[in-house]
This record gives structure tokens, sequence and C-alpha cells, in this order.
């Protein structure tokens, strides 16, 4: 098939400009119609939104010049937008096909793997082997398996192919490029990727969860091919999976009438995620994996997730190691946040009951949660996640999981540059509006403090504190608790910056470089050096295989040991990764976490504008 040639960060960018996100991120009850997405145009006009994403227009670096200068420009109309969006589309839709029943015996059986519910034939380019849309589930999540747990596979002895990916879930795709693809409930199978010098249940393995603020993405994304991956490191197996999203995957439901009946509903992208954990486990051996020796990785709502795992009843058997990028299990959030989310969109829809629920057509259902947009993550329940996820780490929880966990310097301004300044001081403004503003006296001062010694650009008070608020802070806590529990944790700073304005050191930018896609600079605005970027990976490898991300001269891209240390509570010390010079450092002379005055907002986890529900 035809390979995609633009890139995700491209179409969040483009896609900003079609839709101004503070609309949909700050809208006040009952602002946002029924239609939901396809009325978002009403909602920005009654509040008479400026066009602060013209700069999103197709040519970026013009637009974004534009922004800096302050000149108007011309803001693209809303049909070449559309037009621009639907030309992407078409472009990543054009991968699109269906894995078939091979029935005549007609295969290449080298390219054949047995697994418990089907053979499962891949691809061959290069010395790279990609197995693609392979279920994890016995039954897909359709009908009256909506908002039901996943259900494990059962025995097949038929032959299917694995060449294509699979429709994605239902997510939005204002704000990832995987969800630009054809979207169906449906969604639940993983991709594999190997080398065919593997042998058989030897190398290690690495699951990808991907990020989405967990209402978008997909394994479709170009991002998260990983032949390139492969085919440098043909040592490891990398698995990536998909769940479901949003309204289908978190979604409380028990308190409803009938809501009994679903008591999952509000975990169940995790849930979806666990399963495929199981299913590698009892079939990875057959691709050449190790099951007993499985790092899960991911970044946003991928490395969330992946935080959130190890907290979860039964989940080390699956995996032992896990590599956090840009977040942590303050991604979640409360059961009166949650329930506050559904009777907000049940009020919309009309809707009294799940019985109700289960009679919308999935397609409008996912649009009318257009309102609960930036809202919808995993639920501190009590019973599938605990109350207090870091007092679990602190507890000694996951002691005996590995990790390695980061971010970025100006994590925050990757969403200035997608919203505009303009958007995002709207947004900021919002949300501490109906946040912070109701913090105690004490803690509003220090906040305050904080933002008073930035001396930058006016939007960088936010966007800094933001970047604590969701990114900084809780990586730090979690290295925090995690250490405290008996647990190892290795801990990084990344800190190139793109070439792009404003964007600097934003959130995602290091995927590019983990990926080893240096041709997708939409986010950088150039190719970060090579050496730096292939050391970065081969520490993440590194890890994978042994626990432990250091480098000796022999493998070091630069033929120079990189020692990574643990971190420890008392020197707090980080791999930073200066792309010239990666060293560890002590956190105390970056000054990386504000102690004093941001870290005890990880008490708040991420501060939703939900109103609680009864």
């Amino acid at each position: 098939m035809k390979r995609v040639n633009f890139s995700r960060s491209w179409m969040k960018r483009l896609v900003a400009s079609l839709l101004p996100l503070f609309v949909l991120l700050a809208a006040p009850e009952g602002i946002l119609p029924l239609d939901g997405q396809s009325h978002v145009w009403a909602a920005a006009a009654q509040k008479q939104a400026k066009d602060f994403n013209s700069h999103s227009h197709v040519s970026r670096e013009d637009a974004t010049m534009r922004e800096m200068s302050k000149e108007p420009g011309a803001a693209s109309t809303k049909e070449d937008q559309l037009k621009a969006l639907n030309e992407a589309k078409e472009q990543l839709r054009a991968q699109y096909g269906e894995n078939r029943r091979i029935t005549d015996g007609n295969y290449d059986k080298a390219l054949a793997v047995r697994c418990v519910n089907g053979t499962f034939v891949g691809r061959k380019t290069e010395n790279v082997i990609a197995y693609k849309g392979i279920p994890f589930v016995g039954r897909p999540p359709v009908g009256a398996l909506r908002w039901k747990a996943p259900v494990d596979v059962v025995p097949d002895d038929g032959v299917y192919e694995a060449y294509y990916n699979a429709k994605s879930a239902y997510g939005n795709e204002n704000l990832e490029t995987g969800s630009l693809f054809y979207q169906d409930e449906d969604c639940l199978y993983l991709n594999v990727w190997k080398s065919d010098e593997a042998p058989a249940g030897k190398e290690p393995v690495m699951i990808w969860i991907h990020g989405g603020a967990f209402e978008a993405g997909g394994t479709v994304d170009p991002m998260f091919d990983c032949h390139n991956f492969v085919k440098e490191n043909p040592d490891v197996i990398v698995v990536t999976v998909a769940y479901r999203l949003g309204v289908f995957g978190f979604f409380h439901l028990s308190h409803l009438p009938d809501g009994k009946n679903y008591p999952d509903a509000q975990n169940l992208g995790l849930m979806d995620q666990m399963m495929a954990l199981k299913w590698v486990h009892e079939n990875i051996a057959g691709f050449g994996g190790a099951p007993d020796n499985v790092t899960i990785f991911g970044e946003s709502a991928g490395a969330g997730s992946a935080t959130l795992l190890p907290l979860i009843k039964g989940s080390h058997t699956y995996f032992k190691r896990v590599i956090a990028q840009s977040g942590s299990p303050n991604q979640t959030r409360s059961s009166k946040e949650a329930i506050g989310c559904t009777n907000e969109l049940m009020d919309i829809l009309g809707c009294k009951t799940v019985a109700d629920l289960q009679k919308i057509d999935a397609q409008k259902l996912f649009e009318a949660s257009a309102v609960l947009t930036l809202r919808q993550f995993p639920e501190r329940d009590g019973r599938y996640l605990p109350l207090d996820t870091y007092e679990a780490y602190a507890n000694g929880t996951a002691k005996d999981i590995d990790f390695l966990q980061g971010c970025n310097k100006d994590e925050f301004d990757f969403f200035v540059y997608g919203f505009g300044v303009e958007g995002f001081q709207e947004w900021a403004a919002d949300r501490k509006a109906k946040g912070l503003a109701n913090l105690p006296e004490k803690e509003k001062k220090l906040v305050e403090s904080f933002q008073r010694d930035i001396k930058a650009e006016s939007y960088e008070r936010d966007s800094r504190l933001f970047s604590q608020i969701w990114f900084i802070a809780p990586i730090f806590r979690l290295s925090e608790c995690q250490t405290k529990g008996g647990g190892k944790s290795y801990t990084y700073y990344f800190t190139p910056e793109s070439s792009l304005p404003i964007m600097k050191c934003g959130h995602s930018i290091e995927l590019a470089s983990v990926f080893n896609h240096p041709e997708m600079t939409d986010d950088t605005g150039r190719v970060f050096d090579e050496t730096f970027s292939k050391t970065m990976r081969k520490m993440w490898v590194q890890f994978a295989k042994t626990g432990n991300p250091s480098l000796n001269a022999d493998i070091s891209p630069d033929g120079k040991a990189k020692e990574w240390p643990l971190y420890d509570v008392k020197d707090k010390k980080v791999m930073v990764f200066d792309e010239f010079n990666i060293h560890p450092e002590k956190e105390a002379e970056r000054k990386i976490v504000d102690w004093d005055r941001t870290y005890f907002l990880t008490k708040y986890y991420m501060l939703l504008p939900v109103k609680p529900g009864k």
C-alpha cells in the first residue's frame, strides 16, 4: 500500500485551525448543541471566538512567523481547511484493507505464526516482518457488548492474513492522526514487528500504548510504524495495541437505574490493554519473543496507561518494566468527576438509562461526546484502580516493576503552538478560573508567586505552570513514590528544542527520535542529531533487555559509556538528554520542579473543569 507522507503533528495543527479547541475544553454547560462536533462552528460563533488558529494553515512556517510577528495574515477559508483535512484522510485511508481467511493453503509458511486464536501470516520488508490487525479478543465490543469487559479469545485453527491495520477506535480526529483513519467499535487489534533473525522465544518484547488523551489516536499512526525501529534493533520485538477510547472506553454508567450491569464501563480502555497484554503473554513466543521479558511503553495517555497498569491486580504477570514518556498516574479522574461527565452527556442526549444510550448509533454518540473533550480519563474507582494512585506506588504496589520515565523541558508549549497564543491564553484563563481559583488562599499565593517569577513571554507563565501540573511534577512524584515504595526508577529530562517558534521542547517532540522517524519533522522543525537519537533508542532497548538503560562504551553509538543512575529521594539524579551532551545531573542543578510552589498540585491530579456528580 502507498506510504503516508504527511506528519501526525501537521494534522494536529491543521485541525486546530478547523476547531478552536479552547471552546471545546472550556465550554460552559449547554454551549455545545446535540450534534457535538458537527456544530462546533456554531458554538465558536456564539462565543465570538477570534481566529487565533490562523497560523495553522497548510504553509506552517509562513503561518508561524505571522503569529510571531503579530501580522494578521489571511486566514484560510473553512472550505480550504476541510479540503486539506479530507485530502489527509484520503492519504491515510489509502492504506486500508481487510485481512481475509486463507483457505487454499497458498501462503508463505515462513511468515506464518500459530497463535491461540488462529495462524497469522505477515508481510516481510527487508529483514522485518510486520503482522497487522491481529484480534486479541474473542468477540468485538459491539451490540450487547458495548460497555462490557473484553471477551477472551477462543482456540481457532484458521489461517488469516495479517497485512492491514484494523480500523481505529472511535476517537477525536482533532487530536491525533490515528483518528483520521476509518473508525469502528470493532477496534481491538494489535500489530507485531519482528526481525527475521529473531530466535524463537528469546527476544525482549516492547509493547507500545499510543497517546491521545484517552480519546484519540490509533496504531495506524505513521509515527508508530516500527519497521525502522526493529530494523535498527533486530534483537527486540515490538507490539502496538489499540483500546477503546472516550465515551466507549471511559464512561461511568453504574449510577444509572440499569447501570449495575455495567460495572466496568469507566475503565474499559485499561481492561482492553490488559487483554492485549494477556494475548501477548500467551502467543509472543511464536514470534520469537520472551513472554517473561516484556516492557510496556507509551507517551502522554499511553504513558499514563503504562503507569496505571501496574496498579491493576494480576497485571505483573504480563510485564516487568515500564517506560513512561510525559505521562503518569495523575491522568485520571475521580468517580464524582466521571459521573458529572456522564450526566452532562445524558442531559444533552435526552437519555435516562443505559438502555436509552444503547439505542444511539455509535457515530452519533461519539459526536455528542465532543462536549467532554480532554475530560475522559480512567477513573480512580477504588475497584479497578486505587483511589490514590501515588499512595499505591509509595506503598510498594509496583516495587517489582522497573521504571524509566521522564518529561520534556517545555511540555505545554506544544499546546500553545497548536492552539495559537491567544487561544491558549483563553484556555488557560478558563482552566484556572474553574480549578486554581478554588484552591485555599495559601496555595493560590504559591502559584501566583511561581508565575510572577517567570520572566518571559506572557503566555509562558501559564505554559510553564500547566507543564508542571500535567506533566513535570507528576513524573517526579511518581519517581519519588516508586523509590520510596522500594522499586527502581530511572528518570530523564529531555531538552532539545524545535526550530519552530513557540514549540521549543514541547510535548511529544521526542517521538521521532524514539521511533527512528527522522523524516517526521513537523514538531521538531529539523532533524535531531543522529547519534543523539540513536543513543536514546539504544537506552530504551537496553532497559527493555536488562532493566538498566546504562550503556557500556562498546554498545554506545558514540563509543562513550553512559551511566544512568537510579533516582533516589536525596540526590534526585536524572539523565539529562541534551542533544550533544547526554549526562546525569541532580534535579536541583536544573531546578526542573518547583518543589515548594507547584509540586503540591499533584494531589489535584488533572484539575478537571467538571461539575461533580451527586
